[in-house]
């Protein structure tokens, strides 16, 4: 699918924005042909989700516009970035629930705002399925929105690994906003 071009993100192989570097204006499946490794990333337009291994797999950093003079100020886990997404503004409303079960099962929370702190909130820890009925969200591994994220569009997560999770422990989770 090619995007406007407002909509682009440029991957650099060295940190602050040096060596050889890489635009794309589209989603990528994979990466590899382009750079060898990624230190430093320019968001010029729209919101991406870039992600550690290609077929959009493995870790995923959300990322606005911006400048990302360093893999660590995306808050990955490495330099490494094989697949790319760019998802288009929404400016609705945002609705999902969240169960403490597999299948939509057990105890149910319903959710229109953000959640800092999931266990105070929901007072489970785990979450092993949801249905995000309206907006983008992002689950954070952490509270207070940190560690491994996970992107989810509308539709059902019938289990955490739906959403590229291998442990349904979510500290936190955000509306995906055009102004994070």
């Amino acid at each position: 699918m090619l995007l406007s071009p407002l909509f682009k993100i440029i991957f650099y192989e060295g940190r602050n924005f040096q060596g050889r570097h890489w635009e794309c204006s589209s989603d990528c499946m994979d990466t590899f042909r382009h750079f060898n490794c990624c230190n430093s990333i320019r968001v010029s337009g729209g919101h991406w989700v870039a992600y550690e291994k290609p077929h959009y797999m493995g870790y995923q950093y959300i990322l606005g516009p911006g400048e990302y003079p360093d893999y660590r100020n995306w808050m990955g886990f490495n330099n490494c970035v094989r697949s790319c997404q760019m998802f288009s503004p929404y400016r609705g409303s945002y609705k999902m629930r969240i169960y403490n079960r597999p299948d939509m099962m057990g105890h149910t929370m319903e959710f229109m705002d953000d959640c800092p702190n999931v266990f105070d909130r929901f007072h489970f820890r785990d979450i092993y399925s949801c249905n995000i009925m309206e907006g983008f969200w992002i689950f954070y591994e952490h509270p207070n929105y940190r560690g491994r994220q996970y992107f989810l569009r509308p539709g059902e997560y019938r289990a955490c690994g739906d959403w590229g999770c291998h442990n349904p422990m979510v500290g936190s989770f955000r509306r995906m906003r055009t102004v994070m």
